[in-house]
């Protein structure tokens, strides 16, 4: 259906569905089903199980010798040759799930390379005997593990410790002991009453589910297990009841808020406190920039008592503590780090081996909003405070011109490979806070001409500050011919910075932002590429992980249909209203799909039936962080307190004017 297999959701063993596969095999005839595995960002596909498991049902039951052929290709491409299915079980019994095992060693390579069993990436089934009968079967809970023997102890029983109702879904949070065996947790839920039933599955090491009812009136009773593959399952927990009901829209904006800071407080990397790039994705990769928006993500959180301030600053203190013996190279940190050991991680390339200046100023415009809001007077505080300092006062900024001669800033620099990556810092881009930082430095501060030479080029080739109309709607900045830059651009140089009232020669970038994210709803309103679920409601083109990988997603360029939450959510500080529209139909309409437990998912494409299956940390802070901006000003005003910014901001020359009434509080 539409190039997907159907699900069946009423027989399942990992709720809340199977894959259900139909087929009529003819004399002669052929047909083939492919089931891909979902490659997460960063994780490497290493599977280093035995056997191939498949738990299957067919309600009407099926003769072994009438089951599909099954095959197995690799992340190279290179594949088996087909097993009769039917040759490693026997017939299904009507009715009834059954585990079928088929050790990978019996998959032998049909292509000229050798297969890779540890790396497969797709599973294919296809025709198998020519018995003309249609055949329905249900396939859930597909598994690359070690064959072990049956039975053994049930894991121990989960405690069932929230159960919080929101407008229209029900956060749970359980305490369990995260064992080798577990292979899941098992969600049941009761209605009005009624019997418990299995309606989710949550992986092991990850103790929330979010329970999409989509009932604003609802009254649901809940309990959890922990489960093995084999479904050995442990006692049912404890029973928790929470009710839904309706929310205004400022109680709205906290939910998204609280959600999203969740990914920061709950999903962090242990040893060292910081954000992981992605979730699901590699455990041990932090992520600088994304860990300094979660930074700011904190402020609000103390702010609005997601978390208790001293447990808040206390992971502060840890994250300061492990940035300060981190590697650093000239003061600033990696792209990446490995949360075990403090070394860089270079996932990119070769030459991506040592400094990431950008993301280090994303880091820092973090931790200076921190150093400004965690004033009190107590012992934690205080040095939590100084940490901040020292760090700051450790970035050589004046490194990256590559020599004192160079009118610009240098985004890369290798112990190995030196400024090998000559990239050149200029916008318009997400790097303006870059710039600002480095005139702002009070150890390392460039020159504060280099604004105007590097960030905005004069003097060069490179065209900044072009104005171009859409729709009616003027930007100051036009990022490539046609077309205006991604969301992103108008966010990441303005979670901390707040642009209200200065501007430069060439615009006012508070209104250019607004601009910007109502070019982006404009865009969508007008679809003109004609794709699913576009208009006022479901905008927000900027760079995340779509159908096809990583893209930048600018209007008129480069859109496939993939809309990003986060592009119209974190502009809630510039758009309130239109942000609003998004909000609201995002998670009433499609929060089913949308909605997990840190808020809403990175991208979803409704084209093709598509939901993005990771959350991402540059991603979710910004949420947190813009719509905060928008009601209070919050993290705008801790970072502008730093006596360095206002200075940095007269070296520049930027210009004070009045704030456009009614534009942002």
């Amino acid at each position: 259906m539409d190039g997907k297999l159907p699900v069946e959701t009423q027989e399942f063993i990992s709720g809340p569905n199977a894959l259900e596969l139909q087929w009529q095999s003819m004399p002669n005839g052929g047909w083939d089903a492919e089931i891909k595995l979902y490659v997460w960002r960063n994780r490497t596909v290493d599977f280093t199980g035995d056997s191939l498991f498949l738990w299957l049902y067919a309600k009407d039951g099926i003769r072994a010798q009438d089951l599909p052929r099954i095959a197995l290709v690799d992340l190279d491409n290179n594949f088996t040759a087909q097993l009769s299915l039917g040759g490693f079980t026997h017939d299904l019994a009507a009715g009834k799930w059954t585990r079928v095992r088929i050790p990978m060693a019996k998959f032998k390579s049909a292509s000229m390379r050798p297969f890779h069993p540890e790396r497969t990436s797709t599973l294919v089934l296809a025709q198998g005997e020519g018995d003309a009968t249609p055949h329905t079967l249900d396939i859930d809970d597909i598994r690359i593990e070690n064959a072990t023997p049956e039975g053994g102890p049930a894991p121990a029983a989960p405690r069932l410790v929230e159960a919080r109702g929101w407008e229209r879904h029900v956060d749970l949070r359980w305490e369990a002991e995260d064992g080798p065996t577990v292979a899941q947790y098992v969600i049941y839920r009761s209605l009005r009453g009624g019997p418990f039933r299995p309606i989710g599955v949550q992986r092991n090491g990850v103790h929330r589910y979010a329970d999409y009812l989509g009932d604003p009136h609802a009254t649901a009773s809940y309990r959890v297990s922990a489960r093995t593959s084999s479904l050995r399952e442990s006692a049912l927990s404890n029973v928790l009841t929470a009710s839904t009901h309706p929310m205004t829209d400022e109680e709205l904006l906290t939910m998204v808020q609280e959600a999203s800071f969740r990914y920061y407080w709950e999903a962090n990397e242990p040893h060292s406190g910081m954000a992981r790039e992605n979730t699901p994705g590699d455990d041990d990769i932090i992520a600088l920039g994304a860990s300094g928006f979660g930074v700011m993500a904190m402020i609000v959180g103390a702010e609005r008592g997601f978390a208790p301030r001293e447990q808040i600053v206390d992971r502060l203190l840890q994250i300061t503590d492990f940035l300060a013996r981190a590697d650093r190279f000239h003061g600033a940190w990696p792209h990446f780090l490995s949360g075990r050991t403090g070394h860089a991680v270079g996932v990119f390339d070769i030459f991506d081996d040592g400094a990431d200046l950008v993301e280090t100023s994303f880091l820092m415009q973090g931790l200076l909003a921190a150093r400004q809001y965690f004033g009190a007077a107590n012992a934690k505080e205080q040095r939590l405070r100084e940490n901040i300092t020292r760090l700051w006062q450790g970035i050589e900024w004046d490194w990256f011109r590559a020599t004192p001669k160079r009118d610009a800033l240098y985004w890369h620099w290798s112990p190995d490979y030196a400024f090998h990556i000559a990239n050149r810092l200029e916008g318009w881009n997400e790097v303006m806070i870059t710039y600002m930082l480095a005139i702002a430095s009070p150890t390392h501060p460039v020159p504060p001409s280099l604004y105007y030479t590097g960030y905005t080029a004069e003097g060069t080739d490179h065209v900044y500050g072009e104005k171009h109309t859409y729709f009616g709607i003027q930007l100051d900045m036009n990022y490539v011919p046609g077309s205006p830059g991604p969301l992103f651009f108008t966010q990441y140089s303005y979670m901390g910075y707040d642009p209200r009232g200065w501007r430069d020669k060439y615009a006012d970038y508070f209104v250019n932002n607004r601009n910007e994210a109502l070019v982006s709803q404009a865009y969508s309103i007008a679809n003109p590429l004609h794709w699913k679920g576009y208009g006022a409601d479901c905008w927000g083109l900027t760079a995340v992980d779509g159908p096809e990988g990583y893209r930048e997603y600018k209007p008129f360029t480069e859109d496939d249909g993939t809309i990003a939450p986060t592009g119209a959510v974190s502009s809630y500080a510039y758009t309130p209203q239109q942000s609003l529209l998004a909000i609201r139909h995002f998670y009433r309409d499609l929060g089913a799909q949308l909605w997990d437990i840190y808020g809403f998912r990175d991208a979803f494409n409704q084209q093709q039936d598509w939901y993005s299956g990771i959350t991402m940390g540059l991603n979710q802070a910004p949420m947190t962080v813009m719509i905060e901006n928008g009601r209070t000003g919050l993290v705008w005003r801790n970072f502008m307190a730093n006596p360095e910014i206002r200075k940095m901001q007269q070296a520049i020359g930027l210009k004070r004017e009045g704030t456009e009434a009614g534009s942002a509080p």
